[in-house]
């Protein structure tokens, strides 16, 4: 088995752990996913199935993904936020890709997450958590996804492994590869028999009915401290 992580986590009650390379070396299940901003639940679903979860460190950047972008449930429905990033990033290692905060865009998604959920049952549970993070302004793309996503196996309470790919390949062998297809794009998602959504309550849905598989935020603000448990009933392995 190709030695594709340098650096590996363990996520256990909350508490992030960083474990010996042995550890990943006699791990037999790895699936590697692009970093991704709020990720949907298939995406963080990744994180239930068992194995080590390889996060890719060497790849480029590429626009109109989920590396920078995400899905709430609005008041107009499905919403899409999105991140700015400096000029020239495309074709960048996607550790390098600047944000660009020349625009107040923390302000804009603040907003808008506070207007899709500030009715719902647990948004005050975590909104101050949302404004702390929010009010930071972390230079790259992807320390700020690894931020996000960190806060989201803790309050999902994830029991995870969690690795940092050291070189690129692009058809890595014995591992479930996932960085294309989790993708905002239908043409380019790959068929998952490993989730199924679950309905569950939202604030729009006499609106609009249920909308699938949006940012885990939408779980967490709905669900509150039983976002984990739906997480796991739409995921099966």
């Amino acid at each position: 088995m190709p030695e594709t992580a340098k650096q590996v986590w363990n996520w256990n009650n909350g508490e992030l752990t960083l474990l010996n390379q042995q550890i990943i070396k006699s791990t037999n299940q790895q699936i590697i996913l692009s970093t991704a901003y709020l990720p949907s639940l298939r995406y963080m679903g990744k994180f239930l199935h068992g194995g080590t979860v390889l996060l890719e460190a060497q790849e480029h950047y590429q626009k109109q993904s989920y590396r920078n972008r995400c899905y709430i449930y609005g008041a107009n429905g499905k919403q899409c936020l999105v991140i700015p990033v400096m000029g020239g990033s495309e074709g960048r290692q996607i550790t390098e890709v600047e944000i660009d905060y020349r625009m107040n865009w923390q302000k804009i998604h603040l907003k808008s997450i506070e207007s899709a959920y500030r009715t719902s049952a647990f948004y005050e549970f975590y909104s101050d958590d949302i404004q702390t993070m929010y009010s930071e302004k972390t230079p790259l793309l992807f320390d700020w996804n690894h931020n996000l996503m960190t806060w989201l196996l803790r309050a999902l309470t994830l029991n995870a492994t969690v690795g940092l790919t050291t070189t690129y390949e692009k058809n890595p062998a014995g591992i479930t590869d996932l960085r294309q297809g989790i993708h905002p794009k239908p043409r380019y998602v790959i068929p998952d028999p490993h989730f199924s959504p679950l309905p569950y309550q939202q604030v729009f849905i006499e609106r609009f009915g249920f909308l699938p598989d949006l940012s885990t935020i939408d779980l967490l603000f709905n669900e509150g401290p039983q976002a984990g448990d739906v997480l796991r009933g739409c995921t099966q392995y």
